[in-house]
């Protein structure tokens, strides 16, 4: 879709024209609470910097996970909540970065200090995330490419480059700490940053209404090859059993909810299954 195809509202809007992105897109799907602004003394929220700065911050993550898998299953293997912290946090960035290219053709700043989230409780997974700077990137024909806050590259690969080159930043910064607590390697600490993206992307599209523009994102943002990335979009179409199309995607990482005995078994899009099947 063009900018031109997502006419925008010019009023003005506290907090500036990213805050008003953040307010649109927020309607659009329901997986978290989107905000914009400082959330310094509001309980429950932390930056993604505080988490990163902090040695014992991810390690209290799982032990709060460990809580609620133990209720929940019986059990808390390690690299189950292992699995789920990297995908959990690596969401953050990723899922507010999709929503806001796939829906305004927008990119926020995603250094860890300038985004925050707040964990649900019992199960302690972000259920809202803030962008706490009103900067961001756009396109030359965006109404607001002359707001001081907004800095206007010449086309969708451009800005699709640059999404990637902020999330891989943030990755890169999330790996060198949490390749020293969890028993993963770096691949995959960054197939797991291939998942974020890459699902984040196809959601937006579809939580939207258009899914197929949001694999289409996915293709355009992860186009580049996946260094260091490990792939680029994985998304395809595959037939169901009543005979329609759907899309789905081969992860590349793994989250290790198999093995809890009392889960569901498998996940139908793990890489153990599906490198397995070719």
């Amino acid at each position: 879709m063009t900018t031109a195809q997502r006419p925008r509202p010019r009023a003005v809007t506290p907090g500036g024209p990213l805050a008003a992105s953040l307010a649109r897109i927020d309607p659009q799907q329901g997986r978290v609470e989107l905000r914009h602004g400082d959330q310094r003394g509001v309980p429950g929220w932390r930056t993604c910097a505080d988490f990163l700065a902090d040695p014992g911050a991810f390690g209290s993550w799982r032990a709060g996970l460990a809580a609620w898998l133990d209720h929940q299953y019986g059990e808390s293997p390690d690299r189950t909540t292992a699995g789920y912290v990297m995908s959990w946090y690596l969401w953050v960035p990723g899922y507010v970065a999709g929503l806001l290219f796939h829906h305004e053709r927008r990119v926020p700043s995603l250094r860890p200090e300038h985004l925050a989230f707040r964990m649900a409780e019992p199960r302690p997974h972000p259920e809202a995330i803030a962008v706490l700077t009103p900067g961001f990137t756009c396109l030359p024909d965006d109404p607001d490419a002359g707001d001081p806050h907004a800095t206007a590259v010449p086309d969708e690969q451009a800005l699709a480059a640059v999404l990637r080159g902020r999330f891989t930043a943030h990755a890169a910064r999330f790996v060198e700490v949490f390749a020293d607590q969890a028993r993963f390697g770096r691949r995959m600490l960054w197939s797991a940053a291939t998942d974020a993206l890459d699902n984040a992307l196809w959601l937006a599209g579809r939580y939207g209404g258009d899914e197929r523009a949001g694999v289409a994102d996915a293709a355009l943002v992860l186009a580049d090859g996946p260094r260091p990335l490990t792939a680029p979009s994985t998304l395809r179409q595959v037939v169901a059993a009543d005979g329609s199309a759907e899309w789905t995607r081969r992860r590349e990482s793994c989250c290790f909810h198999y093995l809890l005995d009392r889960g569901q078994g498998t996940c139908s899009t793990c890489p153990r299954l599906s490198r397995r099947g070719g």
